[in-house]
C-alpha cells in the first residue's frame, strides 16, 4: 500500500466518518468494544468535538485505513489516545504507527508533553490477565508477556512504556495497561 494520506477526520465526508465505525465494529465486535455499527457511529460522534482531535489515514481511493484519537487533559499538556484502530485488510503495514507521529506532530504545536495510552486485556492475553494484581499492581508489570496478537507490542514498539496497570478493569482478572510517553 502507497503511504496514506493523513486527515482531519472531522473535515472528512459522512462515508469516511461512517466507515470509521465500520473499522470500530470489525476490530472491536465484543461487548467491551463496539459489537454495533450504531454503538461505533455514537462513538465516532462523539469523538469529533472541537476539543479533541481525530485523524483519519486514507488509500490512494479515498477509502479508509485506519483512525486515531485523543482526549486533552492536564491543562492540555497530557492527551489519551483513544481509539487507534487500523482496518484488518491494512494491518502490519505501517499505518498506525503512521497515524500515531501523525497525531504526536500536531499534539506538539499545541503543547502537549505526554500522550498515554490504555489497552485492556479482556482477553487473557498478557502475563497480567488472570492474576490478583493486589496488594502492589506494578509488580506485576516487570517482564510483562504478552501474545503477539495483543496491542502492547505495538505500542511499545511506536515508543511507549509502561506507565501502570489498572486491575479488574475488564472483570475479575482482567485489567486495563496503562502506556505513555514523552512527545516533542
Amino acid at each position: 500500500m502507497p503511504t496514506p494520506r493523513i486527515v482531519d477526520l472531522g473535515t472528512a465526508d459522512s462515508s469516511v466518518r461512517y466507515q470509521a465505525a465500520e473499522v470500530l465494529v470489525e476490530a472491536f465486535p465484543h461487548a467491551n468494544g463496539w459489537p454495533t455499527i450504531e454503538d461505533a457511529t455514537n462513538e465516532v460522534t462523539d469523538l469529533l468535538t472541537p476539543e479533541r482531535r481525530c485523524r483519519a489515514a486514507l488509500d490512494g481511493d479515498d477509502q479508509l485505513a485506519g483512525w486515531i484519537a485523543a482526549t486533552p487533559g492536564y491543562r492540555g499538556r497530557v492527551w489519551e489516545l483513544h481509539p487507534l484502530v487500523v482496518r484488518g485488510s491494512a494491518r502490519g503495514q505501517g499505518i498506525g504507527l503512521q497515524l500515531v507521529r501523525d497525531l504526536e506532530r500536531l499534539l506538539v504545536a499545541e503543547g502537549a508533553l505526554t500522550l498515554w495510552v490504555g489497552t485492556d486485556d479482556d482477553l487473557g492475553e498478557t502475563s497480567v490477565a488472570h492474576l490478583n494484581l493486589y496488594p502492589e499492581p506494578l509488580a506485576h508489570l516487570r517482564g510483562v508477556r504478552f501474545a503477539p496478537s495483543h496491542p502492547l507490542g505495538f505500542y511499545l514498539r511506536a515508543g511507549f512504556a509502561l506507565s501502570g496497570v489498572v486491575p479488574d478493569a475488564n472483570g475479575r482478572g482482567l485489567p486495563g495497561i496503562l502506556l505513555s510517553k514523552r512527545i516533542g
